[in-house]
């Protein structure tokens, strides 16, 4: 018997249309159900839709509190939702899973996240018929973003990876990454974002130099200066100071119009 989805919205606003705020939990694999935060379009008509991946341990804490949407947003995807609007992208804001704490690896890379990335996107399709929705992350969330674009297919119309995760060149330090990644695999589009000064170890932009002669790569350079540490978002990493027209060539890239390759 096919099991069936619920969905629980929690609207910021009584308006429906593409201007209201909304935390959304539906249900997504048996006895597991995933957030995301809907952000409002302050009267702009969307032309795509942008599925945001964090870093880190991708729990965001979306919540309610006090009548007010309320989690983490110095990551640079959520910090630069207002950007993707202005741009006429529609901000979707993914948290953990509800049988998540911190999302593990073998989850970023499996068919769980797959799972709940289709009912989302699903979801998202119902409300919004005819845009194309785009799966992109950051850092860590590249992961995320990179395997789903492999499983998913066509049900994504592309995959941008900010900030790609690598991995070290220390080999006493290698963790899970996007090191020998099939990117071959991504049969949608598939655009690279990348800071020159990027400074955390597992993120070179090296790394991302070397895939700029098959696919496309926007480097940015510049910005200001770092107020965290270099694998935190308030750095180059986090493109801290250059959201603006980072997410401007993201954006023209999702839509297909002309966007800058150099930010400087």
């Amino acid at each position: 018997m096919k099991r069936g989805l619920f969905l629980t919205a929690v609207p910021l606003f009584a308006a429906t249309l593409a201007g209201a705020q909304e935390i959304v939990t539906i249900a997504t694999r048996p006895g597991v159900t995933q957030s995301f935060f809907i952000e409002g379009m302050h009267g702009r008509k969307p032309e795509a839709l942008a599925l945001l991946y964090v870093g880190g341990g991708g729990n965001i804490r979306l919540r309610m509190e006090d009548g007010r949407v309320k989690f983490g947003e110095r990551n640079f995807l959520p910090r630069s939702r207002g950007e993707f609007i202005r741009n006429g992208i529609l901000p979707v804001v993914m948290d953990a899973p509800s049988d998540q704490g911190q999302l593990t690896d073998g989850y970023r890379m499996g068919e769980a996240q797959s799972a709940d990335a289709r009912a989302v996107i699903a979801e998202l399709k119902r409300r919004f018929p005819g845009l194309p929705v785009y799966l992109v992350g950051t850092s860590r969330g590249t992961i995320s973003a990179a395997y789903l674009g492999g499983a998913l297919g066509g049900e994504a119309a592309g995959v941008v990876l900010t900030s790609s995760l690598f991995g070290s060149a220390n080999l006493r330090r290698q963790s899970v990454s996007l090191r020998g990644f099939d990117f071959a695999a991504i049969k949608t589009r598939l655009l690279f974002v990348h800071h020159r000064e990027d400074g955390c170890e597992s993120t070179p932009y090296s790394s991302a130099a070397s895939l700029g002669g098959r696919y496309t790569l926007v480097s940015v350079v510049g910005g200001k200066p770092p107020e965290s540490g270099p694998c935190e978002p308030l750095a180059a990493h986090g493109y801290f100071g250059k959201e603006a027209e980072t997410v401007d060539a993201i954006a023209g890239w999702m839509l297909e119009k002309p966007f800058a390759k150099e930010i400087e």
